[in-house]
């Protein structure tokens, strides 16, 4: 994802007057931008720290949902029109499926010896913002086994 084209899509919720798009995509560029500057890259942002921004958000946003009391309807809408629209710029992540594979293709060395700590410590510098952490240590800790 560009942050070009989530400017676009924030001027166009605006236009059409989606306040909730509009707030959860001008959230995004927001944190973008951030992530942009602390990485020192202002004026050339890849398309890898969106990504990577965007992951977050939406892990944010989730955690959210989960601790929101029940009695609070209102706010459990508005976190989930919120989940819904970062979700739709999220990247896709590998399945658990895909990981194993690119485990025992890229790493098969690392994976013969069991240790789950270098496992790791070689896969999420390689896999971090196309698969989720939690599915990467369940199939590591399946390999282990």
């Amino acid at each position: 994802m560009e942050l070009e084209q989530l400017r676009n899509d924030m001027v166009a919720a605006m236009k059409a007057r989606d306040k909730d798009r509009k707030d959860a995509i001008s959230s995004l560029v927001s944190a973008v931008k951030k992530a942009a500057i602390d990485g020192g890259c202002r004026d050339n942002v890849p398309s890898e720290l969106v990504d990577r921004v965007i992951l977050k958000e939406l892990k944010t946003v989730k955690e959210q949902l989960d601790a929101c009391p029940e009695a609070r309807a209102d706010l459990l809408a508005e976190y989930q029109r919120r989940y819904d629209v970062i979700a739709e710029y999220a990247p896709k992540l590998m399945s658990a499926d895909e990981i194993k594979a690119y485990i025992e293709e890229h790493f098969a060395e690392v994976a013969a010896e069991k240790n789950k700590g270098k496992i790791m410590k070689a896969v999420m510098g390689e896999l971090k913002g196309k698969a989720d952490g939690g599915i990467i240590s369940e199939v590591v800790a399946e390999i282990c086994k």
